[in-house]
């Protein structure tokens, strides 16, 4: 009886292991199935197109320009602090600052990019000014090339060698709740929230909303910034209709920002500590943008689309901005300087237009429209006196008081200028051989009108000019996965207004130059290979030149050429393998054979991550950047080094129940090598060096 009561146990118990085994299995492959998911949701990736303007969306090679656009996992992944540690996964750009203040500048086929001048959901003059907190954005599209037909002119006058425009997060197909922790060195934290959700019979509403907060000391020492933002985003789509409306709200806070080095003893100097800190104590940068987008859109028809967009931003600034003239380059001693400025911004942009396909055998799409944008930029200034400093010990000295030079009212500034620019556009894009040769061209009618006034409230000048810029366009494609492109576009640029600089002051600084014009030729193709969409192009620009004239002011000179080849490549080289990388080489130089300062000869890229079939939910990743030679001063006397750079990183993926969890470290410039960034300065010799070994990590959970 004993011996059957054990049997029968054993028979039991072996029966409900049999029964259980079904349910554990699926439970596991479950859990798999939602590593495998989340861990190709994570993909840092490049989509080969993006909105070309009045063009509309487009893929890359139905364009005569090339556009490629990095997606939300990418600036996820990387957690970047500012959009220009984004764009340092491009190979035709590198950044650099703004004479003492947190302002990124970007530098594009040897032109430089303002802050300003960044599009946000293709308007012109919405986002902030000086620093752009990438948490906010689902996509950075880049687009190499002038860009006045598609978007207008730039109302801050740059753009002339590439556009970048950010899209403001919204909601995608599936829904979530992303809650994001993060730390950097020296002491830096962060959280974040991401909330996105779709309603509705047919899911045509649209919801999303995102927050993130960080603060702490950078792996610069003494460098500490704060950083909060908000966005919301509605939209609805449904039959011929399309809506969105997008909120956003930035402050930015950086206290003891490492300034460029002016170069004053005709010598460079050596690079100080990767993490050595020459900045005051007293200087700082206080940022604070709120601004939006709506967008409308209603197809009339199978083949045509009207639509309506319009944007507002208010942005306020205050700092005390330092820099720092080094006098002897042995020895590191060097003159202080220091500004205090409060400046305001309200800006407005608004678009309309039509656009039509018509034709079966030979089909022609027009696009209708104008733009116009509104801007008025209030500042003042109150020079500091200057003080003795060293590159390479740096001593702290209390603020200084008031030289007595002071413009404008510190306390409510007045309007110093107030720019409209207005425009109208049509073009035809004919479609031969069932669209494999593709003819674009188009003129824009562009109007630029700049009122500047003095601090004290008297009107200074102003200019009302405009022209028609045509673009003429071709895309053949003689083969598949094959497109060939070439262009000729023309560009009017608003005058740059000549900034304050404490260490060489300008006798004109703070008028307004007058608007410029300018032409770019450009050919080139676009392979798909596989996984791998690969661009080639070569291209030339020639615009009135920049500089110090005789008289001392800052203005017109010469003419300046900018010539140049460019190599893109991204996608998948093999299974679990991919690649966003290329190379760019640039001769830019003025009429006189003088190079221009600060563009390097030659730059390249390699960002590369693997998914290692030994180990499941892993991920590797490792970048390389690397930046060629560059003139430092305006008699090529001075140029800097090569220099280059190598990020390595991984994540890894698991399930926590039914819930993904994703874990990042990285770590950037892993040899912390010394180097010299950038020398681009439009007014000075001056230095940006490059940022110190950093390290990184996150964990973000998708509920």
């Amino acid at each position: 009886m004993k011996d059957l009561h054990m049997n029968r146990s054993t028979c039991i118990s072996t029966l409900a292991l049999a029964l259980s085994l079904p349910a554990v299995a699926h439970a596991q492959e479950d859990q798999d199935t939602i590593v495998v998911t989340a861990q190709r949701a994570n993909q840092s990736e490049v989509t080969n197109g993006g909105s070309a303007g009045v063009l509309g969306d487009k893929a890359a090679e139905d364009l005569p320009f090339t556009i490629r656009t990095y997606n939300e996992s990418l600036i996820l992944n990387q957690q970047p602090l500012t959009l220009g540690e984004v764009l340092e996964n491009d190979a035709t750009i590198r950044t650099t600052y703004g004479f003492g203040n947190a302002a990124e500048q970007f530098v594009v086929r040897g032109f430089t990019l303002f802050g300003d001048d960044v599009g946000v959901n293709g308007l012109y003059g919405i986002g902030p000014r000086q620093l752009v907190a990438p948490q906010l954005f689902g996509s950075v599209q880049v687009l190499n090339g002038a860009s006045a037909f598609l978007n207008g002119a730039a109302p801050g006058g740059t753009g002339l060698g590439g556009n970048v425009n950010l899209q403001l997060k919204r909601a995608g197909s599936r829904d979530f709740v992303r809650v994001t922790g993060s730390a950097q060195e020296n002491a830096r934290f962060g959280g974040a929230v991401d909330v996105s959700r779709r309603f509705g019979e047919n899911r045509e509403w649209g919801v999303r909303l995102n927050g993130a907060y960080s603060d702490g000391e950078t792996s610069i020492d003494r460098e500490d910034r704060r950083t909060g933002v908000v966005g919301a985003a509605i939209d609805y789509s449904s039959g011929p209709f399309k809506a969105a409306l997008d909120l956003a709200f930035q402050e930015v806070r950086v206290d003891g920002l490492r300034p460029k080095v002016t170069i004053a003893a005709g010598a460079i100097p050596a690079v100080p500590e990767a993490d050595a800190n020459y900045a005051q104590n007293f200087t700082y940068s206080e940022l604070r943008d709120v601004f939006g987008t709506i967008d409308l859109e209603y197809a009339v028809a199978d083949n045509a689309t009207i639509y309506a967009k319009a944007g507002a931003r208010d942005g306020s600034e205050e700092g005390i901005y330092g820099g720092i003239t080094v006098d002897d380059a042995v020895t590191g001693a060097a003159t202080g300087s220091a500004l205090f400025v409060p400046a305001t911004t309200n800006n407005e942009a608004v678009e309309a237009g039509l656009r039509v396909k018509l034709g079966q055998a030979i089909t022609h799409e027009f696009n209708f429209g104008g733009n116009a944008n509104w801007q008025v930029f209030r500042t003042a200034y109150d020079f500091l006196p200057g003080y003795s400093t060293n590159l390479y010990d740096t001593p702290q000295v209390a603020r200084p008081d008031s030289t007595g030079f002071i413009g404008g009212d510190l306390d409510n500034p007045n309007p110093t200028a107030r720019t409209t620019l207005f425009s109208a556009f049509a073009s035809d894009t004919v479609g031969l051989w069932n669209d494999r040769i593709l003819v674009t061209g188009g003129l824009r009618l562009q109007n630029i009108r700049q009122r500047n006034i003095n601090y004290d409230g008297t009107p200074a000048d102003f200019y009302d000019r405009d022209a028609v810029t045509p673009v003429a366009g071709l895309v053949v494609k003689p083969a598949e996965q094959l497109s060939l492109y070439a262009n000729r576009i023309e560009a009017l640029q608003a005058g740059p207004i000549v900034p304050f600089d404490t260490a060489n002051p300008l006798p004109n600084a703070g008028q307004a130059l007058a608007p410029r014009k300018s032409v770019q030729y450009e050919v080139g193709g676009k392979l798909g290979l596989g996984g791998m969409f690969l661009t080639l192009g070569a291209y030339r620009i020639k615009r009135p030149g920049e500089g110090l004239l005789e008289d001392g002011t800052f203005g017109y000179r010469g003419e300046q050429r900018n010539e140049g080849l460019e190599f893109t490549a991204s996608g998948e080289v093999a299974a679990g393998l991919r690649l966003i990388g290329g190379a760019a080489l640039t001769d830019a130089e003025y009429d006189d054979g003088t190079k221009v300062t600060g563009v390097p000869e030659y730059t390249a890229n390699a960002d590369v991550e693997w998914d290692p079939a030994f180990l499941p939910g892993a991920t590797l990743t490792a970048r390389v950047i690397h930046t060629g030679p560059q003139w430092v001063d305006a008699a090529n006397t001075l140029e800097l080094d090569t220099w280059t750079r190598l990020d390595l990183g991984a994540r890894y993926v698991f399930a926590a129940g039914e819930t993904p969890v994703t874990v990042r470290l990285s770590v950037d410039n892993v040899a912390n090598e010394r180097y010299w960034a950038s020398a681009f300065d439009a007014f000075s010799s001056a230095l940006l060096q490059g940022t110190p070994r950093t390290f990184k990590a996150s964990i973000s959970a998708d509920f």
